[in-house]
């Protein structure tokens, strides 16, 4: 099936309500070009400089969502186009984000990255973590970036009770902060699911999905 094809039969089954990343990290210009043709205009990517690169020769209507690790030093480069940060994993980035936003006079919406996985390798905050820092005078003067939600990854296994066990402890965190709103923090989505456990994910609460090898095929490393 072609990348337009797999795009529409995917869409097909999301509720009204769930967003779409189209996760084109490591795929040509070309091909996020077709999905582009096809009316998609949500692209994630994992790397500050590949999402950079292609930023300057893609059409400006295309939301770019950065949504792996992110080192503070390399925020800069994003900080003038990006739509929204997804792994958000200390206060130290939220920071640093608030710093370049400011020069380019800008307000990002950024996620907090929710550790919900058994493994290591996994980055993220714990529960208790995320709602100390929306609750902090440090964060309330930070003017410039707006909390809209939570990310959060499974660990990486075959049992889907495991899984649906960390989706389900993501959408509880969710619930726990969004009664703490404040002027930069405004609760609305949980990002959560990809190619191999999307509809799981849906049905535990997830209202974005970051899909990639489900569109573009399996991934060229």
């Amino acid at each position: 099936m072609s990348i337009q094809q797999n795009l529409n039969q995917i869409k097909s089954t999301l509720p009204e309500h769930v967003t779409l990343v189209a996760v084109s990290k490591t795929k040509p210009v070309s091909q996020i070009m077709e999905a582009y043709s096809a009316g998609h205009r949500i692209f994630g990517e994992n790397k500050i400089q590949e999402m950079t690169e292609k930023f300057e020769v893609m059409p400006k209507d295309i939301e770019w969502h950065m949504i792996g690790h992110v080192q503070t030093n390399k925020i800069k480069y994003m900080a003038s186009f990006v739509s929204l940060i997804h792994g958000v994993d200390s206060f130290k980035l939220l920071k640093e984000i608030n710093k370049q936003s400011i020069k380019n006079n800008r307000i990002i919406n950024c996620l907090l990255q929710i550790k919900i996985a058994d493994e290591d390798s996994k980055f993220g905050m714990s529960a208790t973590d995320a709602s100390k820092i929306i609750q902090s005078k440090e964060f309330s003067e930070l003017k410039n970036v707006c909390v809209v939600g939570v990310m959060g990854m499974a660990t990486f296994t075959e049992d889907q009770k495991q899984i649906e066990r960390e989706f389900k402890l993501l959408k509880s965190t969710f619930d726990e902060l969004k009664a703490i709103q404040t002027e930069n923090c405004k609760l609305q989505t949980i990002s959560m699911g990809m190619s191999g456990d999307y509809p799981l994910a849906i049905e535990c609460g997830s209202t974005m999905v970051r899909v990639g090898s489900s569109i573009f095929g399996e991934r060229n490393y």
